[in-house]
């Protein structure tokens, strides 16, 4: 087998158009293949998803032997053959906020069965199957046979793809691998779009999209072959319905780029149909109001401009609005109870926002007029936000032409116009590492080349005590976040914090033979310096671009503050007591300062606390007299973390007891989260990436508790921040009502991140 050369500098390869199929005009490419292959060829491309949970198909023979492939009600991706589930993944993709990259290899005369037809997302294989019967079919009923071929619906003409489409190559007569059709960037470690450049075979094709003189020439083929395709129901008429898309999965100019589009995972409770057209309509024939969210908040820098044009009504009440909203704001509200919405009642009316976070204003436009000009917050986060009542409208962030030019200065609400983060790759700071003990030294080293300054280890086969040790207690000094017992020296635990990971020895918790074990590292700076800010005089070990610090002191039992070393007021400290026993108090930034919740308990937040009611500020945290975290001549160790945008977040949200839970904008691809509920007990549920790492079965520990991995459906980890699956109460995280706190790092800034 012949495998193409990867062009030179193929991180620079930028892509520019894509296209929009809306099921609801029953869009579609269709085109008629002469025989060839029936066992080898590789299908490559990049898609966004639009709506989730009805199916929604990608390719297919166009014939009855019922074939294709595509992402079912389930969310899961599968592919049929001769009418019968032929693959189904175990994972479900239900993120609707960024690009999927999508490559099938066929070898289907393989004489092993697993090799018969590999599926890889984002440039890694699925390898956890639901269904699996690769070792029935060793041929293709009709793909890539003389038949009839769709993109963008099923086999049948019924079952329509919803979302964008990009980059498709498909190559016949070859089995290649992803690297064929992409590379990881070196900076970000993001799988990102190469130019293919091998050979196509007879049925072979390549569709960009860029050619927009009319939509007869939107499906030309590109690789030389000429095997160009027929567009149905695709349009170029100016307006809602212009569906040459420059949303595309890289970062190629102020207006290519990945764009924001409404979010189904961020709706009330509504018909499942309530978004469309590629997540850019809010659809609602109901005399109620519901609104969703956008997919990209405004950061807190920058200028940025959208469009919203209503475009249906079913009631003579009917309202449609765009405004800005707090990320906590119902999803049911009406337009009054919303800040800064602005309504319509009036078909075929332009609302525009041009939203100024330099100058902390927004100004609203109606059909390029403008109607006012309102103050804004200059810290919090917020939400662009629409909805209506009986009525419908469509939104553009600035993937299609703008209906009006906007003001200067104003930019589209893409990935490319967004701050670029301080860490473009998050396990550069903080990585979660799995490893199998061996009863004997052993180092463990993580993805991100980082020497670790606090090192996390729980054993996730046996219901040990978690163990805790960090760059100023010393290797074998050993704290416990499930007790409350001092620390304990010893040879047999960690011994060394290497330049790219960590080594331990034949302490059970750490390397037991066999057993298998997570280390959550997060990088410090090295050995302690004094820190004098505080009036207790601190060892302090602050890695400042990451927004992490570890704290050594000695109390005093009398009201005193203690420098913490990161310049910014710290969001979250977790501070134990070493030489005796003790809770571990926790402040947290969405809870008053005069209580606190304990890492090793599962109470709710009470009052009074250890920090004398006074915030920390950006030099110190303050401890209050006689506090079990200032006892006269205790000494501690306190972790202090501040958000870093696109690497770090620390909030609270409000749980609903729905496997549609709360959805947590972070603006990034989470690595590692830990949630809390404030206002009844519970655990302190821990979630990463690494122990299964696919949605939503993804395995928890509890900083509280010995357990074992527990393997239940918690939450989608999505590119830009994470939504709530589970439904329970006590040890869960979504009990209806309650307030629940979380610390969530980073895989990579939304920036830069996929779809997963």
């Amino acid at each position: 087998m012949t495998f193409p050369v990867l062009s030179a500098g193929t991180s620079a390869y930028n892509l520019t158009n894509s296209l929009r199929f809306r099921s609801s005009a029953t869009a579609y490419l269709n085109r008629t293949f002469t025989t060839g292959s029936a066992t080898q060829w590789t299908w490559s491309s990049w898609v966004k998803r639009g709506s989730l949970g009805p199916q929604a198909f990608i390719f297919a023979p166009n014939n009855t032997a019922g074939e294709g492939m595509y992402f079912n009600s389930s969310n899961q991706f599968a592919i049929a053959i001769n009418g019968s589930f032929f693959l189904v993944s175990t994972a479900v993709y239900r993120d609707p906020s960024a690009w999927y990259h999508v490559v099938v290899a066929s070898d289907m005369g393989n004489a092993t069965p697993a090799l018969r037809c590999r599926v890889y997302i984002n440039g890694v294989e699925i390898t956890a199957w639901a269904t699996d019967a690769r070792a029935s079919y060793s041929s293709w009923v009709s793909w890539n046979s003389g038949v009839n071929h769709n993109i963008g619906v099923s086999n049948a003409n019924t079952i329509y793809w919803d979302g964008y489409l990009t980059e498709i190559n498909f190559v016949g007569g070859q089995t290649l691998t992803p690297s064929s059709f992409g590379s990881t960037n070196a900076v970000t470690g993001v799988w990102q779009p190469a130019k293919y450049t091998g050979t196509y075979g007879t049925n072979g094709f390549y569709l960009p999209f860029t050619n927009t003189t009319s939509t007869s020439t939107l499906g030309n083929d590109f690789s030389g072959n000429g095997n160009n395709w027929t567009t149905n129901n695709i349009s170029l008429t100016p307006g809602v319905t212009y569906d040459s898309m420059t949303d595309v999965p890289t970062l190629t100019s102020p207006t290519a780029a990945n764009f924001a589009v409404l979010n189904p995972l961020k709706v009330g409770a509504v018909p499942s149909d309530v978004i469309a057209n590629g997540n850019l309509r809010f659809f609602n024939t109901n005399s109620t109001w519901y609104n969703t969210r956008a997919t990209i908040q405004p950061p807190i820098s920058g200028k940025y401009y959208v469009e919203f044009t209503s475009t249906q009504n079913w009631s003579s009440n009917n309202v449609s609005f765009l405004g800005l909203s707090t990320p906590a704001m119902s999803l049911t509200a009406a337009a009054g109870d919303i800040a800064n919405i602005y309504t319509t009642t009036t078909s075929g009316e332009v609302l525009a926002l041009a939203i100024d976070r330099v100058n902390n204003q927004v100004s609203t436009y109606r059909n390029n007029s403008l109607v006012a000009t309102t103050s804004i917050s200059a810290t919090n986060d917020i939400d662009i936000a629409v909805g209506s009542y009986a009525a419908s409208g469509d939104i553009n962030f600035g993937q299609r032409p703008f209906a009006y030019t906007p003001p200067s200065g104003f930019v589209a609400l893409n990935t490319f116009n967004l701050p670029s983060s301080t860490i473009p790759a998050g396990n550069k700071f903080m990585d979660a590492t799995l490893y199998t003990g061996t009863g004997s030294s052993l180092s463990v080293t993580n993805s991100g080349a980082m020497q670790p300054g606090l090192v996390w280890i729980k054993s996730r086969s046996a219901a040990t005590d978690h163990a805790l040790y960090d760059v100023l207690r010393g290797t074998q000094a050993r704290l416990e976040s499930n007790t409350t017992d001092a620390e304990v020296t010893s040879d047999n635990g960690v011994t060394a914090f290497g330049t790219g990971g960590f080594t331990v020895n034949t302490l059970a918790q750490v390397n037991t033979s066999a057993a298998t074990y997570v280390g959550w590292q997060w990088k410090a700076n090295g050995a302690g310096v004094t820190n004098t800010s505080g009036s207790i005089t601190s060892t302090v070990s602050a890695n400042t671009t990451s927004g992490f610090s570890v704290v050594t002191y000695t109390g005093t039992g009398s009201t005193a503050t203690v420098g913490h070393g990161l310049g910014v007021a710290p969001s979250m400290l977790i501070v134990k007591r070493r030489n005796s026993t003790g809770d571990w108090g926790v402040y947290h930034a969405s809870l008053s300062a005069n209580g606190a919740v304990f890492l090793n308990l599962t109470d709710a937040y009470s009052t009074p606390g250890p920090w004398n009611n006074t915030a920390p500020t950006s030099s110190q945290f303050t401890i209050a007299t006689g506090s079990f975290l200032n006892a006269n001549g205790g000494t501690y160790v306190a972790y202090c973390f501040t958000p870093i945008a696109g690497f770090s977040a620390f909030g609270s949200y409000t749980g609903n007891g729905s496997t549609d839970g709360p959805f947590i904008y972070t603006g990034f691809r989470p690595r590692w989260i830990m949630c809390k509920s404030t206002t009844e007990v519970g655990s302190w549920t821990m979630i990463d990436t690494s122990r299964i790492g696919y949605n939503a079965n993804n395995y928890t520990l509890y900083a509280d508790l010995t357990n074992t991995d527990q393997g239940y459906l918690t939450a989608d980890i999505v590119s830009n921040g994470f939504k709530i699956r589970v439904t329970g109460t006590g040890t869960s995280f979504n009990t209806s009502g309650q307030s629940y706190i979380y610390a969530c790092f980073a895989e990579n800034p939304f920036k830069n991140a996929l779809a997963r």
